[in-house]
């Protein structure tokens, strides 16, 4: 019961935390389930046999995803860390070579109804590369 408590405790602080932009109610109870979790999935080869790690993805204490590592059978094919805003949602991403080398830098702009607004990319060492801009589009 008491974990109950503060756990509706927390979603509520979270969302007054975000000034209006508020997550789902399925957001906030997947990240609930999240919390401190790591899920490693494992490949099994159908003839030998041989078991193989092939992604990590690691939540916080908040139940957000803040980094997802892909393996290959050599070791680290690539990772990727996420950090994330005021607003709950995703802040940056930064993507990783199979030697731990940033190779992509990605930041997040969101509309007030929750929706991404702008992705900016970017080079390792800071150059802005390109800008995508997310429209909306609802037929009737």
């Amino acid at each position: 019961m008491k974990r109950f408590i503060l756990s509706a405790l927390a979603a509520l602080l979270c969302s007054f935390a975000l000034n209006g932009q508020e997550l789902s109610p399925e957001t906030l109870a997947k990240r609930e389930a999240r919390k401190n979790l790591t899920v490693k999935e494992w490949n099994t080869d159908a003839r030998t046999k041989t078991r193989w790690l092939d992604r990590e993805t690691t939540y916080d204490s908040q139940g957000r995803k803040v980094e997802v590592i892909e393996y290959a059978s050599y070791g680290q094919k690539w990772r990727e860390t996420y950090e994330y805003g005021e607003n709950g949602r995703v802040a940056k991403e930064v993507e990783y070579d199979d030697r731990n080398k940033p190779v992509r830098v990605r930041k997040y702009e969101w509309n007030s109804d929750g929706t991404k607004k702008k992705q900016y990319n970017y080079a390792p060492n800071g150059k802005l590369l390109s800008v995508k801009v997310f429209e909306y589009i609802f037929s009737e």
